[in-house]
Formats: structure tokens, C-alpha cells, sequence
């Protein structure tokens, strides 16, 4: 990683998403910070339905990062029960009931997000009949295609570490499918045990704040169609950036994982 310098101004950063309808980038958030609805659409548990939940926390945690307000909903006919807890235990934030969205709540912006080739009562999320705030004509929206996840031993993920999980699911772009097998578990679960021990020895040390040019590098990944694998990247960089105060290194780890959910913090104080 290149030396430290001052960072170009940081305008107003705009997170981007691609809308695979036209696959064209558009503004997740609407003008003046109103309010979206981030709809997650999944039935039945398995990790690609688990994928397209994760997905949209991630939305919905950049989107807050940025300080547009956000309103988030699944939609599905199967095992809904299961899913969302499954999703609890994968430490994605709690959706509401997508079942009756009535008029909505007056969104400047819908995003939808389903796995790849999915389809809803009216065909392609985003494409079954307007409704609500989506047939005002002020309203936009984009369909957020997630990849699907194949694994070779079971449909249903192993939720036994469900922090290896979720970064193993985040290590690969969204639009990307991803192999889901023992040895990319095992890798996750050594990466998140490494991270975490990191963390807690850290925060032993003076606090220092997250450098400008390393913060603008994580709001640039991030922004960028949710490109959290460049994330990863960056803060496997600054673990090791020569004469970074430790408590530097901390404080961007707590910060990414406002995005990441990862729990890099839980560790401390349980080290000797």
C-alpha cells in the first residue's frame, strides 16, 4: 500500500448499484436522502436464498452509512419462518412482513433484491404490476441480482459458525456464484479467528483515527455495486501497512464492520 498522503475533498458519496434490467449503474439512494425500501424476495432455506437476505443488509447498512433512511421487507411463499431465523443467526438485521405493502410508506426509491432468474407473482422482481408508491411515477427502483450458492454436501448451510459463513458468502462479488465447501469455511473461520484476535490486541493500544485515505478507500469499494471483496482487501492491507499506529488499525476495523457484520470487536478483553 503507497505511503500516506492527503486525500483528494471527499464530495458526498453516492452508493451505486447495478440494475440488471438494463445493466446500468443507478443511485441506490434518492435525492435529498428520502426514504428506500430495500425488498428482499427468498423462499425456502438455502444459502442462496440466505445470499439474497445478506445482500440486502448490506444494502441496508451502506445506504444507513450514508444517512439515507431505510426501510426493509422480505417477500416469500416458503419456510419463512426458517429463513429468517436463519438470518437472525447470520446477523442479518430483522426485515419486516413484505406480504401486504398497501401504499407503502411514500419511498423515493424501491431496490429489489433475488437470486438470479428468480421470479415473483408478476414475473421478474420489478417487473409485476405497479403498485403503491411504485405506480406513483415519482418513485424509482432497480432489481439487485444476486448469483446463486452451490454446495456439495447439503442444501441447507451450516449455521454452526455463522460468522465463517457469512464472510465466506462475502468473500465473492455478488454477481458471482460461489462454492460453498468445507475448505471455504475452514479458510473463513481461520480469516475471522485471526481478525478477531487482531482486533482485541489492538484495542489495547491508544486509540487513533481511521486514516482519510484508507476511509475513502472503504467508502469507495462499498459504493461501488457493494464491492465488499475490495473491502476485504483493503483491511488485509492495513493490517500490515508499515508504522500504522495499532489503534488506527483498530478503529478501521470497527468501522468497516458497521458495513460488514462481522463482529470483528467481540474478542475484546479476553485476552490475557
Amino acid at each position: 500500500m503507497r505511503a500516506y498522503s492527503t486525500p483528494p475533498a471527499y464530495a458526498q458519496a453516492v452508493l451505486r448499484i447495478i440494475d440488471v434490467r438494463t445493466g446500468e449503474p443507478v443511485e441506490a439512494a434518492p435525492a435529498r436522502r428520502g426514504l428506500t425500501r430495500v425488498q428482499a424476495h427468498a423462499s425456502g432455506l438455502d444459502a442462496t436464498s440466505l445470499r439474497v437476505l445478506l445482500v440486502s443488509d448490506l444494502l441496508v447498512r451502506a445506504l444507513e452509512l450514508g444517512g439515507t433512511p431505510v426501510w426493509s421487507l422480505l417477500t416469500g411463499d416458503r419456510q419463512q419462518a426458517e429463513l429468517r431465523a436463519a438470518a437472525g443467526a447470520l446477523g442479518i438485521r430483522p426485515f419486516e412482513d413484505g406480504t401486504d405493502l398497501g401504499s407503502g410508506l411514500g419511498e423515493a426509491q424501491v431496490l429489489h433484491v433475488a437470486a438470479e432468474g428468480a421470479e415473483t407473482a408478476g414475473g421478474v422482481p420489478g417487473s409485476e404490476p405497479t403498485r403503491g408508491p411504485l405506480a406513483s411515477g415519482t418513485t424509482g427502483r432497480a432489481v439487485v441480482a444476486v448469483a446463486p450458492v452451490t454446495s456439495p454436501t447439503a442444501a441447507v448451510p451450516d449455521l454452526s459458525d455463522p460468522g465463517a459463513l457469512r464472510l465466506a458468502l462475502l468473500s465473492h462479488p455478488r454477481d458471482l456464484s460461489v462454492r460453498l465447501d468445507g475448505e471455504a469455511l475452514e479458510e473463513a473461520r481461520r480469516t475471522l479467528a485471526h481478525w478477531r484476535g487482531a482486533v482485541a490486541d489492538w484495542a489495547r493500544r491508544p486509540s487513533r483515527p481511521v486514516p482519510d485515505e484508507v476511509r475513502v478507500e472503504l467508502r469507495t469499494a462499498w459504493e461501488d455495486d457493494l464491492n465488499v471483496p475490495e473491502v476485504l482487501r483493503v483491511l488485509r492491507r492495513v493490517e500490515t501497512w508499515p508504522d500504522l499506529p495499532d489503534g488506527a488499525r483498530f478503529e478501521t476495523y470497527a468501522y468497516a464492520d458497521r458495513l460488514l457484520g462481522l463482529e470483528l470487536t467481540r474478542d475484546i478483553g479476553s485476552l490475557a
